[in-house]
């Protein structure tokens, strides 16, 4: 009996083990990507914040400056990664960015999360590639930021269209 166990139980151990380092591995790669924050053009929103690799970085409404409010919430940590670095690194201020306002708070498992103006970024787990903003405005409370940490709220007007002019012959003369 304890042989037949231990032929089919373990596999089974080993699998899920497995699928478990290969989630935190998928979730940490998301969450932890240097530190740097710059700065990007988004067409709808104008000069917001993103990571080094171009993921729009936001701001939760409920935080107050240096305060996470969302990572004890597992619902929340689950759709809101916040934007970490190893303990001692120090985020990095990329193009646009102002170092004056980068800084970092507490956060588990002996990391830190990236703030700009003191208040905690964080990511949007369905912005898949560089630029996405699926996140702005879920729930009133989430918001992408501009280059001077204040949130982004609506998008930005876009300049009219130039007028043109053409010449052209009538027809009657």
């Amino acid at each position: 009996m304890r042989g037949r166990l231990i032929r089919w139980g373990l596999p089974l151990v080993l699998i899920a083990v497995a699928g478990v380092g290969a989630a935190m591995a998928a979730t940490g790669s998301m969450r932890s990507t240097g530190g740097t924050v710059k700065t990007a053009n988004s067409k709808t929103f104008g000069t917001i914040l993103v990571s080094s690799s171009g993921r729009t970085l936001y701001r939760y409404t409920v935080d107050s400056k240096h305060v996470n409010r969302c990572s004890s919430n597992a619902t929340c940590n689950k759709f809101w990664p916040p934007y970490l670095v190893k303990a001692g690194a120090k985020p990095t201020a990329g193009s646009g960015a102002n170092a004056a306002m980068l800084g970092t708070i507490k956060a588990k498992h002996n990391m830190r999360q990236v703030t700009y103006a003191g208040y905690p970024l964080y990511f949007f787990v369905s912005d898949k590639a560089a630029g996405q903003t699926k996140g702005q405005g879920f729930e009133s409370k989430w918001y992408v930021v501009n280059s001077k940490g204040a949130l982004v709220k609506h998008a930005v007007a876009s300049p009219p269209p130039k007028a043109t002019t053409t010449t052209s012959k009538s027809e009657w003369g």
